[in-house]
């Protein structure tokens, strides 16, 4: 027997391409990332608690490891753009903004790593970063070998100021330095969102070889348009998308916004759900310290995390889709008689405030073990026991939810 969870979820995994050979997040990455949430506040005289500073990362960094986050596995404490000076230092490095991060880059490091996380950062393959800082163009050696001596693990590196078709040697060249330092640091890749962007079909087999996890869709902003935009892009280029992930080399729509302003409890629970089934890094970008209680469990949602860090790495599919619901499956372990068992998201994109009956055989999405599923709902943590694959499944899925 199989198991089959309802997130209404499943579970399931794929044999996949070759990946960067580092031995990293042979799971997608979690942690936590500013971005989203505290964007390029520099203001640190009239808004010092929310500013882009060593004090932010630090205290975010306390409360991944005291509110539980860090023992579910979100490790890694991501730094984003408007870090850095706005000049290199005179010896041609990297530095960040001495007022701050008083302490340095290491020393912000040091910390993370006493708390058992992992320190990530963010440049640009260009001139400047996104926001106007030093980008990378000109200094990539140099650069990777001052990232490995702050004790970096993690780094974005975004492609603003630079043009589409020179990311195809760009980025694999700055990932051959990072690899040359010795220190393994994931490597954050935005090289086919550009391409795509400039009409330019990324080569996805070097991005493979080359990048542990890669933007191929814009970024998410804190609204459901945003999100459901982002949805449809992965299911109507899935064909594309899907083969590209696996252990080591994942597919990334960016940051979790579950605890923010701009979704509803419902529409939260879809992106966590969502993105389990994506096999996507979970980045959380949300103020750790006042996170209402209902979404901090949407994120520390064991079940679904399992989902997510299923060890196969198959990225999930949509399989339905008709007059606003949507159904999503990701194969999983744990395999019986070369069965596998599922993850399945119902996903109601109605907003006229109606919950909608979705009323389905597992046989009909394509469940198809002889013995059977074990069927389990992962938010409402109900076990529905044995259901063989002709046995109709009728499920309520509110607006705009899961």
């Amino acid at each position: 027997m199989v198991s089959t969870r309802i997130f209404t979820l499943l579970t399931l995994y794929l044999v996949g391409s070759e990946a960067l050979d580092n031995g990293l997040v042979q799971t997608p990455p979690m942690g936590w990332l500013a971005w989203e949430r505290f964007r390029c506040n520099t203001d640190c005289k009239n808004d010092p608690a929310n500013c882009i500073s060593d004090r932010l990362f630090r205290t975010m960094a306390d409360l991944v490891v005291s509110e539980g986050y860090a023992a579910l596995g979100y490790e890694y404490i991501n730094v984003d753009d408007c870090w850095l000076d706005k000049q290199r230092s005179y010896t041609g490095q990297l530095q960040p903004d001495s007022v701050r991060f008083p302490y340095g880059m290491k020393d912000l490091a040091d910390y993370i790593h006493s708390k058992g996380l992992k320190f990530g950062i963010y440049e640009d393959y260009g001139n400047y970063t996104c926001a106007g800082y030093p980008g990378i163009l000109g200094s990539l050696e140099l650069d990777a070998h001052t990232f490995a001596s702050w004790g970096v693990d993690y780094v974005k590196l975004d492609g603003c100021y630079s043009h589409p078709r020179d990311m195809d040697i760009g980025y694999p060249l700055f990932g051959y330095h990072l690899n040359r330092t010795g220190r393994p640091m994931v490597y954050s890749c935005s090289w086919p969102v550009y391409q795509i962007y400039s009409g330019i079909q990324p080569n996805f087999s070097s991005i493979i070889d080359n990048c542990n996890l890669w933007r191929n869709f814009d970024d998410i902003q804190d609204s459901w348009t945003s999100l459901e935009s982002i949805i449809d892009y992965y299911g109507n280029h899935q064909d594309m998308i899907v083969p590209n992930a696996g252990p080591g080399h994942w597919n990334d729509p960016d940051m979790l916004i579950v605890g923010n302003f701009g979704l509803s409890y419902e529409q939260s629970k879809t992106q966590m759900a969502l993105w389990a089934i994506l096999a996507a890094p979970l980045l959380m970008s949300v103020d750790l310290r006042t996170i209402r209680p209902e979404y901090k469990a949407i994120l520390q949602n064991r079940k679904i995390i399992a989902v997510d860090q299923d060890p196969l790495g198959i990225q999930g599919r949509r399989i339905y889709k008709h007059k606003g619901i949507e159904i999503w499956v990701r194969p999983i372990t744990p395999l019986y008689e070369n069965y596998f068992s599922y993850a399945v998201a119902f996903l109601n994109r109605r907003t006229d405030g109606t919950p909608s009956d979705v009323l389905v055989t597992l046989n009909e999405m394509g469940l198809i073990a002889p013995g059977g599923y074990r069927v389990q709902d992962l938010y409402e943590d109900v076990d529905y026991g044995v259901l063989d694959m002709n046995t109709k499944i009728k499920v309520k899925v509110n607006p705009s939810g899961m």
